[in-house]
């Protein structure tokens, strides 16, 4: 009994000791950043962000932050959120000692295999890029510009075929998901040298697109909960968590695919083509790398292409005359045979000045990744000053800091009193300072420098064709302007609904 009773005792002395050190880690912790005010739950706990996340209003969250507590606010032990754009520019600029965060472990898509923008080490990181980027580019794949033609022209026939209002007839149309069928197609096309196939059968092929908006509120959450990545890294509780190549549909139907296309590449019967994962491979990459880097490029681009195309719709259809100037520009061309049929040509479309500034307005408007995308201050700390206050702040090394892309692109002090506007005229303005800045903050909604996105180039092409085409062959409303969509927001969007009456021009 008497030793029961000691161990009884010591229990409740190492609970004790357990409880001190915890109090006073977690005092170090507060201490450490004690010059950045935030939300109390983000200063004591790391509970913040996923709370955030589960409003599904991500986006509108970290602007409030930094709206209420300044242009760097605390929202975690050791995490802080920024709207500055020149401390973003900085921290991914090409020489910049900042590295990625753990955040991005929750891009995984297959579970021990990192790819370009899961991976936090920065040699594995800039050698992949330079393994990638000539099938981004299409330097090392000559089927990219007429594949997205091909499916131009897929999305203008199944539009003119099934989805044509008359005076006598109405067959409303949710452009969310053509605009995703669209982009779907383009970016497996170019990738493996097929398409999806979801314009030409009008649905959401082996549900997909359902899989991924089920399951992307947990992978953002993966990433803002380091711990549920360390758990993730048991292997049965990966297998029991994630998509399986075995499953008929989603993610891990698109997974078994990869892998069968992937292996015909190799062998003694290998197939070659001048496609993304034919450049990939020919630029080195390890084939047990190759599923996974292809189906990053499916899963991030697909979704914010379009995003960006979605947005830009509606705030074209709520806005008549940017609408109508933007339409008379693209007949004006069309009639003076200054773009082509039956697809304008990136070049041409690069020529109309007023699609351009249409295209850049949706971009900073509406950015498509508002995830945090943090970063680390290298070991040695920094000393930065904020471009919104002129104040000089030390950053502590080892902290993280997050993007708040919201606040970034509707900055006041960047784009003016009406930067909440989309007015794409703001554009338009003659060179010098303030388009300079404009444009500079712009470059954010890429990501910057050494973590640019490597699909840039694929996306501007989609967006300069798929608008001039839609506008050339079609008048568009929303059916319910009360109601023009449903977006939620995780880190990415999820849109549904976008409801609209197409007519034949």
């Amino acid at each position: 009994m008497a030793v029961l009773e000691q161990l009884s005792q010591y229990q409740w002395y190492f609970l004790g000791v357990f409880l001190l050190g915890l109090i006073i880690h977690q005092y170090r912790q507060w201490a450490r950043l004690s010059a950045f005010k935030g939300p109390l739950l983000g200063t004591f706990t790391n509970l913040w962000l996923p709370c955030a996340i589960l409003t599904r209003r991500c986006h509108l969250k970290f602007d409030e932050v930094n709206e209420k507590y300044g242009p760097l606010a605390r929202i975690g032990s050791n995490l802080l959120v920024t709207n500055d754009p020149e401390l973003l520019i900085r921290m991914s600029s090409p020489k910049s000692n900042y590295t990625k965060a753990p955040w991005y472990h929750g891009s995984r898509i297959q579970p021990g295999h990192d790819n370009v923008f899961s991976s936090d080490n920065e040699k594995f990181h800039t050698e992949r890029k330079v393994q990638l980027v000539p099938g981004y580019s299409g330097k090392g794949n000559e089927h990219l510009t007429p594949s997205i033609d091909s499916h131009v022209q897929n999305l203008i026939h199944l539009i003119r075929s099934k989805y044509v209002s008359t005076d006598k007839e109405s067959r409303p149309m949710d452009l969310s998901r053509k605009a995703q069928y669209f982009t779907l197609d383009v970016i497996t096309d170019i990738a493996y040298g097929q398409p999806m196939g979801d314009l030409v059968d009008d649905d959401d092929v082996y549900k997909y697109i359902q899989s991924t908006e089920e399951m992307l509120e947990v992978i953002i959450l993966l990433g803002s909960m380091p711990i549920l990545n360390d758990i993730l890294k048991v292997q049965w509780i990966a297998e029991l968590m994630f998509p399986s190549e075995k499953d008929q549909t989603g993610i891990g139907r698109l997974i078994g695919i990869s892998k069968q296309l992937v292996s015909e590449r190799f062998g003694p019967k290998a197939v070659q083509r001048r496609d993304m994962l034919g450049s990939f491979i020919e630029h080195g990459v390890p084939e047990a790398s190759l599923v996974s880097e292809s189906l990053l490029q499916i899963l991030a681009g697909s979704d914010t292409s379009a995003t960006v195309i979605r947005a830009t719709m509606l705030y074209l259809l709520t806005n008549p005359s940017v609408y109508r100037r933007l339409q008379a520009e693209i007949d004006d061309a069309a009639h003076e045979g200054r773009i082509s049929r039956p697809v304008v040509t990136d070049t041409e479309a690069r020529a109309l000045p007023y699609l351009q500034a249409v295209i850049k307005e949706g971009l900073r408007i509406y950015p498509a990744v508002t995830g945090a995308l943090t970063k680390v201050v290298p070991p040695e700390g920094d000393t930065v000053t904020l471009s919104a206050t002129n104040e000089t702040v030390f950053l502590p090394g080892g902290t993280e800091i997050g993007y708040n892309a919201w606040g970034v692109h509707r900055s006041r002090a960047v784009f003016g009193a009406d930067a909440d506007v989309f007015r794409p005229e703001r554009w338009l303005i003659p060179d010098g300072t303030e388009l300079a800045r404009m444009l500079r903050s712009l470059e954010l909604v890429w990501g910057y420098g050494k973590y640019q996105c490597l699909g840039r180039q694929v996306a501007m092409i989609e967006l300069n064709k798929v608008f001039v085409e839609l506008f050339r062959n079609f008048d568009f409303a929303l059916c319910d302007p009360t109601k023009p969509w449903t977006s939620l927001n995780v880190g990415l969007w999820i849109q549904r609904d976008e409801w609209v009456k197409v007519t034949a021009r």
